[in-house]
């Protein structure tokens, strides 16, 4: 090959490869921004209804996911999350969430106790501080000072059954795969495109005192890439961690993942650390910043609300495990 013709071959592969890295750096194609919000299990049913009817009063997707979780956080059936949560071991409700909005900016708490909802405090912490998080008796003053009530979350049907948990069980945690209630997360995209997620949760029923799961942790258990996507976790906690779970499926579809394949690429990793097997939950679901949802699950039973084209409805997963 001439010099003049090798000179030439490799500027247009230079040309070609930096294309290419462009194309991963942000493979999302911009599309039309019609409403959408997605949330985790069946009551991501009302905190869908709640988090749109911000959205089509022109509110943000910010706005959109506090609104929608704050439902869930004030229902005391919902014991999984805010009032009426199961306690700890030691007969504790202690509660952890977490929120990022379009611009990257993220608030949580964690370890907090006797307010009623803790995914304002999160957001508080992100707009009022130069901090993240905010953990145990801290969070707690900073959300009295911040004017929120202090109250006693521990209904009388969830103290009823720690008892009996302390009567016939162990210490150990009693959440499995058929457990039908857990973290709820919601991901929005509003009338302008951007994207915002929440996550907030009682955690794991009747956990060591001081424990504390992926939902307050950005990257673990919720992360949002307003270029990307939005990504929300349910399930072991423990495991989401580990695998920093969120974040994981927001890189996979920055790699040109599809929001499904991108989740079920992320339970698969968790499955392989167990050899194939697991007796614990892990869910996904993925906004991408092109409308596409993706979800996936380790058990049958994990179920996800999908609001888009307005219709709001529950529809249920089937495992991979």
């Amino acid at each position: 090959m001439k010099r003049r013709d090798f000179i030439k071959s490799s500027a247009i592969s230079l040309v070609a490869s930096s294309s290419i890295l462009t194309q991963c750096d942000n493979p999302i194609k911009k599309v039309k921004n019609d409403p959408i919000v997605l949330s985790t299990w069946d009551h991501g049913i009302p905190a869908n209804n709640a988090a749109i009817s911000i959205i089509n009063k022109n509110g943000s997707s910010l706005e959109a996911v506090e609104a929608g979780v704050r439902v869930t956080e004030a229902d005391p059936l919902s014991q999984s999350v805010g009032l009426g949560g199961r306690p700890d071991k030691d007969g504790h409700v202690t509660l952890d969430a977490c929120i990022m909005d379009s611009d990257g900016n993220a608030g949580s708490v964690a370890f907090l106790r006797d307010i009623k909802h803790p995914i304002s405090v999160a957001r508080k912490v992100m707009e009022q501080t130069d901090h993240v998080m905010l953990v145990g008796k801290g969070a707690k003053r900073f959300a009295l000072e911040k004017g929120f009530k202090e109250e006693n979350l521990l209904t009388d049907k969830s103290r009823e059954e720690w008892l009996q948990w302390k009567k016939d069980n162990s210490i150990k945690d009693s959440w499995g795969p058929n457990d039908e209630h857990d973290t709820i997360s919601t991901l929005a995209r509003d009338n302008n495109g951007n994207l915002a997620g929440a996550c907030t949760t009682s955690g794991l029923a009747y956990k060591l005192h001081g424990r504390v799961g992926d939902s307050p942790i950005i990257g673990a258990g919720m992360y949002v890439d307003n270029e990307i996507g939005a990504v929300g976790a349910t399930g072991k906690g423990e495991e989401v961690i580990k695998t920093c779970g969120s974040f994981l499926v927001v890189e996979l579809m920055r790699q040109g993942y599809s929001a499904m394949d991108a989740c079920k690429e992320a339970v698969n990793r968790i499955l392989k650390k167990q050899s194939g097997k697991s007796d614990f939950q892990i869910g996904y679901i993925a906004l991408r910043k092109d409308g596409q949802v993706g979800f996936s699950a380790i058990h049958d039973g994990f179920q996800y609300a999908l609001y888009k084209n307005n219709k709001n409805k529950l529809y249920d997963v089937k495992g991979i495990g």
